[in-house]
Formats: C-alpha cells, sequence, structure tokens
C-alpha cells in the first residue's frame, strides 16, 4: 500500500518530505519491532515516548516516521507530523487491514465483575449454535479452539485490529471481547464496530487510574455511546444493561441503540425468577420476550444467576434460540479461577475466585457462607500499584464474612508488602474479627489449610486463574490452585 493512501484517513498532517510514491508493508509502534519496508508511529505511553526511538526504527528498515511533535534527532526518513498519533493509530490499523470488525458479528462486554464468566457462557452458546467464535479476555486469546497469551484485557488499538484481521481470515463468525475501563478511556477500542454491548455492573475499582467514581461510570459509558448514532435496518444494534444495578439509567441515555435489560429485582425484558441457590449449582426461571426456560446451572451463587442473564439476553439480541441458550448453560462445568473448587479428597471445601474487589470479595465470601456447614476461612490481600482506597474495604468484608481471614500478599508489584498490609488492617483489632497477617502467600495458603476441618470452607482469593505473583518488575510462577494441592496432599499425609 502507498502511504498516502494509508494517509486518507487523516484529515490533515504535514510532512517534511513528498511521501507521494512511498509504499510500506506495516505499521509498527514499537521500534524493537520494526522491520524492513514498515512505517513507524510515535506513541506517548505511560512509562515510554516512542519520539525517542525513531532512529533505531530507522536503523531497523522504517520508510517513514509519524510522529505528533517535532523529532529531536536527524533522520533521512520521511516524518509525518499530526495532531495525536494515539487518535491516529486505530484509523490508520482499520484502514490497513480493510476495517476487519465491519466484516465480523462484534460482542464487547464491560463492567467491574463479571466480564470473563460473561465472555467464557457466550463462547458456550454460539458454539453450541454452530458458530466459530473468537475471545479476548483477561485470561487468554482464544480463535476457534487455539489460545494465545495476552498482555492486556484489551489490547492496544493496533495489536486489536491485528487480532480481529486474523479472526476475520480464519472465518470466525462471532467476536466476544471483555472492554477494560483503560481500553476506554485510553482509546484501545477506537475503530471497534461493536453489534452488542453488554454492562454487568459497577462497583469500587480503578480508583488508581480514575479520578473518582462518577468518571469511572463515564468510560464505562462510553462503550454504548460508541455503539454509533445511526441505523440499519437489516443489522440492529443493542445494548444489554443490568436493570439492578444503579448505573443502568444513565447507560440507557449513553446509547441510541436498542436496550435490552436483564435482572432479577427490578422489571426487565429477561429475568430470572423463582432462583433457588445450592451448594452444587443453581436453578432459575428464565422469562423473556420470545420464550421462557428453566436453567439447572453447576455455577454456583447469585452473581453467577446476573452472569448467565448478561449472556443469555445478549444471545437472544443475536437470534440464538432459548433452547441452544438452555443446553449450553447447563452444560458449562465452572470458569476458570472464578469460585473454582480445588478437589484433592478432603473432607473440607477449598475455592479459588479472582475476586478482587470490594463487592466480588463480598459476593464470593456471601456465597460461601450460605453454604457452610461449619467454618468459613479466607486468604485474601490486596494488589500493589492500584487503588489503595479499597484495602481496608476488603479487610472490613473478609472480617464481616469469615470465621478468620489470613491476610496476606497479592500482587504487591513495586510497594513493599507490609505496608499494603498496614493499609489493610490499620485500626483493626480482635473486636472486628478473628485475623493473622502473614506476607508470604504460599504461607498463609497453607496454614488455612492446617486449620480447617471436616465441612469448613476456605477460600483463596484474588488472584483466581492466574499462574504468578508479581514481585517488584518480576513475574515468579504461582498458582493459587497448585499451592492449594500440595498443601492439602501434604496435610492428608
Amino acid at each position: 500500500m502507498k502511504l498516502k493512501e494509508l494517509l486518507d484517513v487523516v484529515p490533515f498532517y504535514e510532512t517534511n518530505s513528498v511521501i507521494d510514491d512511498i509504499e510500506f508493508n506495516n505499521i509498527e509502534m514499537d521500534s524493537r519491532k520494526v522491520k524492513q519496508g514498515n512505517v513507524f508511529i510515535c506513541i506517548t505511553g505511560f512509562t515510554v515516548d516512542g519520539h525517542e526511538y525513531v532512529k533505531q526504527a530507522e536503523k531497523n528498515g522504517a520508510v517513514a516516521v509519524i510522529a505528533e511533535k517535532a523529532i529531536n534527532e536527524n533522520v533521512s526518513i520521511p516524518v509525518i507530523e499530526l495532531s495525536d498519533t494515539n487518535r491516529a493509530l486505530p484509523m490508520l490499523a482499520a484502514k490497513l487491514l480493510d476495517y476487519p470488525t465491519a466484516k465480523l458479528p462484534l460482542i464487547g462486554v464491560t463492567g467491574t465483575n463479571g466480564k470473563t464468566t460473561v465472555t467464557y457462557l457466550l463462547e458456550k452458546i454460539f458454539n453450541m449454535h454452530q458458530r466459530k467464535t473468537g475471545v479476548i479476555g483477561t485470561i487468554q486469546l482464544k480463535i476457534g479452539e487455539e489460545t494465545y497469551p495476552i498482555a492486556n484485557t484489551t489490547p492496544d488499538a493496533l495489536h486489536l485490529q491485528r487480532i480481529f484481521d486474523k479472526m476475520r481470515k480464519e472465518e470466525v463468525e462471532q467476536a466476544i471481547m471483555e472492554v477494560s475501563s483503560h481500553a476506554l478511556d485510553l482509546g484501545r477500542v477506537y475503530g471497534c464496530d461493536y453489534d452488542i454491548a453488554i454492562f454487568t455492573n459497577l462497583s469500587q475499582d480503578h480508583l488508581d487510574y480514575h479520578t473518582n467514581m462518577e468518571d469511572y461510570l463515564r468510560v464505562k459509558s462510553l462503550l454504548f455511546a460508541q455503539l454509533g448514532n445511526s441505523y440499519d435496518g437489516e443489522s440492529k444494534k443493542f445494548a444489554v444493561i443490568n436493570e439492578d444495578d444503579s448505573s443502568s439509567n444513565l447507560l440507557k441515555h449513553s446509547t441510541a441503540q436498542h436496550i435490552l435489560t436483564y435482572g432479577c429485582k427490578n422489571e426487565a425484558t429477561v429475568m430470572a425468577k423463582a432462583i433457588k441457590l445450592e451448594a452444587t449449582g443453581t436453578f432459575f426461571e428464565l422469562k423473556s420476550p420470545v420464550g421462557n426456560i428453566t436453567i439447572k446451572s453447576r455455577l454456583i451463587g447469585m452473581f453467577n444467576v446476573y452472569n448467565m442473564l448478561a449472556a443469555s439476553t445478549a444471545a437472544i439480541a443475536a437470534n440464538v434460540p432459548l433452547s441452544v441458550i438452555k443446553t449450553a448453560l447447563e452444560s458449562i462445568q465452572g470458569v476458570d479461577g472464578r469460585f473454582e473448587p480445588v478437589v484433592e479428597g478432603q473432607d473440607f471445601a477449598v475455592i479459588v475466585d479472582y475476586a478482587h474487589t470490594p463487592d466480588s470479595l463480598e459476593n464470593v465470601l456471601q456465597t460461601s457462607r450460605e453454604f457452610a456447614e461449619k467454618k468459613v476461612y479466607v486468604v485474601v490481600g490486596c494488589g500493589g500499584d492500584r487503588d489503595k482506597s479499597k484495602r481496608p474495604l476488603m479487610a472490613s468484608i473478609a472480617l464481616k464474612y469469615a470465621d478468620h481471614a489470613l491476610f496476606t500478599a497479592d500482587n504487591p508489584r513495586t510497594e513493599n508488602p507490609k505496608e499494603i498490609l498496614d493499609d489493610m488492617t490499620e485500626g483493626l483489632d480482635e473486636s472486628h474479627g478473628s485475623f493473622e497477617v502473614i506476607e508470604d502467600r504460599q504461607e498463609a495458603i497453607s496454614k488455612a489449610v492446617q486449620y480447617a476441618e471436616k465441612d469448613d470452607i476456605i477460600l483463596i482469593a484474588g488472584k483466581g486463574h492466574e499462574t504468578y505473583q508479581i514481585i517488584g518488575h518480576t513475574k515468579y510462577d504461582f498458582d493459587d490452585r497448585e499451592v492449594a494441592r500440595t498443601a492439602i496432599n501434604k496435610k492428608e499425609k
């Protein structure tokens, strides 16, 4: 493709030389990945400024540079300067790859909790409907049966458009993705043509990034605004919104598209009625405009009723028959790292969950409490370099629902784990509940296992599916499930 043709999507730019005849073969935003014939686009990130690596990009074979400010180094290749490279990147990437999501049905899921579970449920539903799926999320990128590692819940705009292009080439019939608030605020999903946007819920998280909860909600609402303002009679777009969440009204006013609501309390388009929660699963009647079905699922807890409702409502919007939705939901065994049992023949329950927000921790502890025959133990910490205001909230919730809490390290990152634990336990004493502080996470899990007796429950919260622990800038192998298994087997012996 000619560079001038690519730049047609950018209304105004300046260049220091004639670019009419320049041919290129790809765009890169990382100078280390630049190859002969590439265009290097300078992106200013939180810690790295691409404008400082233009010389390296030229050395690696770049034929031109796109920048948003003056280049301080002398380079012999053309420099195209425009006002905002972060905003231009998704436009250029989509143009280069011939707008992949315009030809690919796309569902986006946003909210504080439940995003991963809802995408997993949708994948199962569409697979049952004989549709090849592509899923982008916290755990991995999955295209059909192939899985690939993924760095962020929502990748950068360039990587994201490449993923959609790969899905299209591999004949994916339904793309499903988690959409984080960071991705929405940073413009990573610009250029994504969503057909269905799902909102799960809103509770405190990421206040290290967002100024307050109002700003957090504003950013979430962008997904619904980005469904567009025009209508296509042949291809309807839908906003799927949790009617029981207090944020629902603002989100409804954020979109011009069709709205479908779901809930258990307030009147909604799709509702769960006659809900029965048991230790081995969940039963409810799903009522919808296209008919009613009963669901008997192995998924446990009220939060999973909402997750199943969200997925079902989106599937209904996509014209999936209720019989397929029922079969899919009833066939699911569980979701990786989400209220996942660790079973090694012991006579007490061990559950691993990704709960890392006050709301999600309360949900899983409430569920554990409902089914506990005896004591509930919780092993929990808080991540470093993240929202500090939720730390005491997490500790108070742990003490409210558990008989004994073991506060420990999560992913401390560059913070001192002791200082994180001090933030969690400041002002707490025995009058608030039974707890102890064990900085080493492996030791804390092992101790909880040693404490547990017949019919007790241990909840290990915060890391879920993660197979690492981040200390400083280094990722160490660490899997709560494997650590628990080792501790259980050691105790049994």
